[in-house]
């Protein structure tokens, strides 16, 4: 499997992102995806997942009402839109197939990561 993350940069308090994930060599049928994210010297810290069958998703605290998560399957692709970014929101994000979420987030697959700056 192969997981490429696009779309990070450095963003405004307040502003956008929309952060892409190109999976390939994956039947995104029977996985849930989702993004993590990593700030230096913290721990990782899930914040979103969608089933690929039905299309639920899940969001952490953190991020409920300012993040969406969605996925293009036509371009086995998932997104993140990031609205309302705060300067605790800067970090290495990463999309993966996640295998537990909620109260225990743990992914199979990961990519490179994009990182995104929230900074004015």
């Amino acid at each position: 499997v192969q997981l490429v993350e696009s779309g990070g940069g450095l963003a405004q308090p307040g502003g956008s992102l929309r952060l892409s994930c190109k999976v390939s060599g994956l039947n995104m049928n029977y996985y849930a995806m989702g993004w993590f994210r990593q700030a230096p010297g913290k721990e990782r810290e899930g914040l979103s997942a969608i089933s690929l069958s039905d299309g639920s998703t899940y969001y952490a605290d953190s991020v409920k009402g300012r993040f969406t998560i969605s996925r293009d399957k036509d371009k086995n692709t998932i997104i993140l839109q990031m609205d309302s970014l705060k300067p605790e929101d800067t970090a290495v994000y990463y999309c993966g197939t996640v295998i537990t979420y909620g109260s225990s987030w743990s992914f199979g697959s990961w990519g490179q990561g994009t990182q995104v700056t929230v900074s004015s």
